[in-house]
């Protein structure tokens, strides 16, 4: 029986499952096995060692897509370019590393209509960031603003942002995101962390032609409010969920994922999680 699982630390709130045994029902791989595992950086590398040949793959969510890089066999060049790993596929014995979290954003990003988008800012500076850089690389743009709270702590980023051959410019997410307009805001903090961006869409001082909000649940979140208010595109973090996932099942399982019975049955959950909360 093939067998796949989400690992992260915490994972009980994961959607990976949902999304995956969908696939496999829509697909017909009856014989196919999905879970969720608890495992934080320290446990990874003997968790790993335990995989049998029956294993076909993993998704990764926080803190395990850098930590793992060093246990791989193989990395794609993108996912080494933007220092994060999402997926491991197991193939012949090999360990292989792949991040579909850029592929995700970029689908999300042209379901919602921005082929483009030469002024950018990026709220944040952890590894989902790094994706998004990535992403808007595979959008033309060549400069991006990233808005960080300390910027002592984004010399990873940077790192990345040289890799990929993306200029960066960091701002202060509070003070110098006032009175700038954006064709495109991404956020990839919590949702509290972007709420002073979100006052700042509801009084005008600061302008998004769209706005994408890695955060999904609750939805709206305060900043997808006040970003649909003032007139933006609004694009959810759930999209960009639903379309990684794709793109792992793919990479596993060799079959086109069925994205909208994945984005049904998400939504499904995410409603059913609200009703007993």
């Amino acid at each position: 029986m093939p067998r796949a699982a989400v690992l992260g630390a915490p994972v009980a709130h994961s959607l990976s499952p949902v999304l995956h045994r969908a696939a496999y029902r829509e697909l017909g791989l009856t014989g196919w096995q999905y879970d969720a595992i608890e495992c934080d950086e320290q446990r990874l590398p003997g968790l790993l060692d335990t995989l049998g040949p029956e294993w076909a793959g993993l998704s990764l969510t926080m803190p395990l897509k850098r930590a793992v890089l060093p246990l791989l066999d193989e990395t794609q060049p993108l996912a080494a370019e933007v220092g994060a790993a999402n997926t491991v596929v197991f193939s012949g014995g090999q360990r292989q590393g792949f991040n579909t979290d850029v592929s995700g954003i970029v689908t999300a990003l042209r379901e919602a209509g921005v082929k483009s988008a030469g002024n950018a800012v990026v709220l944040g500076s952890g590894a989902t960031a790094c994706s998004a850089l990535a992403a808007l690389r595979e959008t033309g743009a060549a400069v991006a603003t990233v808005a960080v709270r300390s910027r002592s702590r984004a010399g990873p980023l940077l790192a990345v942002a040289e890799r990929l051959g993306v200029e960066v410019t960091l701002a202060d997410a509070g003070t110098e995101l006032v009175a700038r307009s954006w064709d495109l805001l991404i956020s990839t903090v919590p949702a509290a962390g972007a709420e002073q961006a979100a006052a700042r869409l509801a009084d005008g001082s600061l302008t998004a032609g769209a706005v994408f909000d890695v955060s999904y649940d609750p939805w709206p979140t305060v900043l997808a409010a006040a970003a649909a208010l003032a007139g933006s595109t609004v694009i959810s973090g759930y999209e960009m969920l639903v379309h990684q996932a794709a793109a792992q099942i793919e990479l596993m399982t060799g079959c086109v994922a069925p994205v909208s019975v994945m984005r049904t049955a998400g939504l499904a959950e995410l409603a059913r999680r609200r009703n007993i909360r």
